[in-house]
């Protein structure tokens, strides 16, 4: 009878007509089933772990800073397809390299010249360039700098490769967007971003302090280098350009090119004489910043002349946004700023709407704000008798308001000037310069984590991919500007 099996010598019986298998069958067969439970069990327990240990640009098992807390679900897995978007599966390299666009060198016009505050960035790196006791960018100056920084950066082969090595959460998506900045402009200049090893810190305040690193004596040794938003005069840290240029999605406010043009077309739906003859600021005062609290008892339009408005970004979300596009902000002749817990990236969307911008004494400055000339693109307002500061400036430019008028729009051609361009041509510089003050070969540590576009956009959800697509960069097709030189000694 076909079908039947084999019986082995000290085996069971075959059973009935010798249909069953003999008892060795059964016991191979349950020794490689269970082989195969207990090899899934440890494929499945090690895939679980390396996702409890993945750390990512969006803060996935990342502590958040300790110099700047804030909300974090720390210990939260990675989604599933961050193991799918790790740089062996998404930064294949394309069949074809791309190459950048000739230069568009065959005018013979002369080269522009970068804007006046590029020159900044000499003032900021002259600490490492000085003649001292130490000179430069060290390895143990960076370790140092390791002390206040989120994430190191290094960018090697040429330009072409960026790895990322993580140490703490930062803010919503602040760190995917400020490596993106860098991808795009690896982009931009293909093979002429310098190679570069940096520590850079995500959060807002300034940390390396002036007068603990010997308050710019040129005798004395250089301080820990490193990157972020802002500075003071206070302070050595190096501005970068923030990550809104390239969008903001928890707020809804997207890349620069496309916010600017949004802005600029709503400014020019309200004439400036038929816009509110008052000062206005909406924002959020619950940033831990005294001044904010401050500007609230400045609300009252017949007293003070001032508008001031809370913004709720929990229940903006949930309207969609409705209530707070910037675009819809220009209706009045004066917008105040106010800095927050630091800088806020508020300042170039109050400058490009025209209106005169009514400016309190800043205390923190990015890589633009040294742009700013007073009484010539904006107005300053004095932290003392701030309410009092801020009806004098309205009355005095409703009193004279062509020239009010030419301030608010002086203030707007200088975002206009602030293309993204004008922002890839700073971090080029900055960069550029910083490399040469290396006194070493800049090379990934073993835990940093390769990342590309790619990789990038693969670990984004829905709205930052749609930011990170639209902020994607060209190449450029000009030369970059002419750095202004370095001030007299």
């Amino acid at each position: 009878m076909g079908g039947t099996y084999v019986t082995a010598e000290a085996g069971g019986g075959r059973g009935r007509g010798g249909r069953y298998p003999p008892l060795s069958a059964l016991v191979i067969s349950a020794i490689a089933a269970f082989s195969t439970v207990i090899v899934l069990a440890i494929l499945h327990s090690a895939y679980d772990d390396a996702l409890s240990r993945t750390r990512t640009l969006l803060g996935h098992n990342l502590e958040p800073t300790p110099w700047h807390m804030f909300p974090h679900a720390k210990g939260r897995p990675p989604a599933r397809a961050a193991m799918l978007c790790a740089p062996s599966l998404a930064c294949l390299p394309p069949l074809l390299q791309p190459q950048a666009p000739a230069a568009n060198a065959s005018s013979g016009a002369p080269r522009r010249q970068c804007p006046a505050y590029f020159a900044a960035i000499h003032r900021d790196l002259a600490p490492w360039r000085r003649a001292g006791a130490g000179q430069g960018v060290s390895r143990a100056l960076l370790d140092a700098a390791r002390q206040r920084a989120s994430m190191r950066i290094t960018i090697t082969g040429g330009g072409r490769r960026l790895h990322v090595d993580l140490y703490y959460a930062c803010v919503q998506s602040r760190a995917l967007f400020t490596v993106w900045s860098l991808l795009q402009l690896m982009r931009r200049y293909p093979g002429r971003v310098p190679d570069v090893d940096l520590m850079f810190d995500c959060m807002d305040r300034p940390a390396i302090n002036r007068t603990e690193h010997g308050n710019g004596d040129p005798a004395a040794p250089p301080p820990p280098p490193l990157f972020r938003y802002c500075t003071t005069r206070d302070h050595f840290d190096i501005p970068f350009p923030d990550w809104s240029f390239w969008g903001w999605p928890e707020t809804n406010i997207e890349p620069w090119n496309r916010e600017f043009k949004s802005i600029k077309l709503g400014a020019k739906a309200t004439k400036w004489q038929d816009r509110v003859p008052t000062a206005y600021w909406k924002g959020n005062p619950d940033v831990a910043s005294p001044l904010r609290v401050a500007l609230l008892g400045c609300n009252d339009t017949n007293l003070w002349r001032a508008e001031i408005m809370r913004q709720n970004w929990e229940e903006e979300a949930k309207s969609g946004y409705s209530n707070s596009k910037l675009s819809s902000q220009c209706t009045h002749r004066y917008k105040i700023y106010a800095e927050g817990f630091a800088w806020s990236v508020s300042l170039k969307y109050i400058l490009s709407c025209g209106s005169m911008a009514l400016i309190i004494e800043p205390q923190y400055q990015d890589f633009f704000s040294r742009g700013l000339d007073p009484k010539v693109n904006y107005w300053p307002v004095s932290i003392v008798g701030m309410c009092e500061s801020i009806r004098d400036a309205v009355d005095w430019g409703n009193a004279n308001p062509a020239e009010a008028e030419r301030v608010g729009k002086r203030g707007q051609r200088l975002m206009q000037e602030l293309r993204m361009d004008a922002v890839y041509d700073y971090m080029l510089h900055l960069l550029t310069e910083y490399a040469r003050l290396m006194d070493f070969r800049p090379a990934p540590p073993p835990t940093a984590q390769e990342v590309c576009e790619g990789s990038a956009v693969c670990l984004a959800d829905g709205k930052q991919r749609l930011f990170l697509e639209e902020s994607a960069a060209e190449p450029a097709v000009d030369e970059p500007c002419v750095l202004p030189p370095p001030p007299p000694e």
